[in-house]
C-alpha cells in the first residue's frame, strides 16, 4: 500500500511539474507572438508620371501582432502602407492591399488591413495659362472707386487633374481690402487654388489699383 501511494505521489508530481513547464512555456510564447495592436497608418502611392490621383485614400486600419516588447514601442510614424499604382491612362483602378504592402519595424507581422481594397480614379495631368482674377472687399474712402487693377503677373500656371483644369476660366485672388484708400496703391496678395488637386507655379500676385473721384472717369491702371 506504502509502495502504490509513493508511485501515485510521483506521477501527481510528474504530472504538476508538467503543467507547471506548460504554463510558463505558453506564457513566454504569448509574451512573445501573441501580443497585437490596431492602428491607423498614412497610405503613399507611387502614381506615373502624367496621371495624377483624384481621390486617395490618405489612411488605413492595420492590426499588428508581436512580442509585447515590441508592440509596446511601435507607433504610426513607424508604419506606412506603400502603393505603387500600375496604369498607363487615366480611368478607375482597383488595389488590393497585401501585409507586403506595409512597411513595419522588425520583428512586427501584419495581421490584416481595413480596407484592404481600395478603388481609385486616376486623370491625365492638363497645364494651362490662365488669367489673373483680382477680388476686392471693403468700401473706399471718401466715395472714391478703384478702378481696372493690374496684376504681375497677369498669367499663372495651373496644373492639375485635366476634368479640373479643362472647366477653369481664370485665378482667382484673396481678396484685397479697400478700406480707408482714396489713392493708388499696390499689394501683394495670394493666389487661391480652385481644388486641392491643383497646383499654381505662383502662389503671390502684385496688384495695382487705380483709385478715382466719383465725378471722374476710370483711366486704368498706372
Amino acid at each position: 500500500m506504502s509502495e502504490r501511494n509513493g508511485v501515485l505521489g510521483l506521477r501527481l508530481f510528474s504530472v504538476a511539474i508538467a503543467i507547471i513547464l506548460w504554463i510558463v512555456v505558453t506564457a513566454d510564447n504569448r509574451s512573445e507572438f501573441g501580443s497585437e495592436k490596431v492602428m491607423d497608418a498614412s497610405v503613399t502611392y507611387n502614381t506615373p508620371n502624367g496621371l495624377i490621383l483624384l481621390n486617395p485614400v490618405e489612411r488605413v486600419r492595420v492590426r499588428l501582432r508581436g512580442s509585447e516588447q515590441a508592440i509596446r514601442h511601435v507607433n504610426p510614424f513607424l508604419v506606412d502602407v506603400q502603393v505603387p499604382l500600375e496604369a498607363n491612362d487615366a480611368g478607375t483602378l482597383e488595389v488590393a492591399l497585401e501585409p507586403s504592402n506595409v512597411l513595419t519595424p522588425e520583428g512586427i507581422e501584419v495581421v490584416s488591413i481595413e480596407p484592404n481594397r481600395l478603388e481609385l480614379q486616376l486623370d491625365r495631368e492638363q497645364r494651362r495659362l490662365l488669367p489673373v482674377r483680382v477680388r476686392f472687399t471693403g468700401e473706399p474712402a471718401a466715395g472714391a472707386i478703384a478702378g481696372t487693377p493690374r496684376s504681375r503677373p497677369e498669367q499663372v500656371l495651373v496644373t492639375g487633374p485635366g476634368r479640373l483644369v479643362g472647366a477653369l476660366e481664370y485665378v482667382e485672388t484673396h481678396p484685397i481690402n479697400l478700406n480707408g484708400h482714396a489713392l493708388d496703391f499696390e499689394e501683394s496678395t495670394l493666389l487661391v487654388a480652385p481644388d486641392s488637386l491643383i497646383k499654381l507655379q505662383t502662389q503671390v500676385v502684385t496688384v495695382a489699383i487705380p483709385m478715382r473721384p466719383p465725378d471722374l472717369p476710370e483711366t486704368g491702371a498706372r
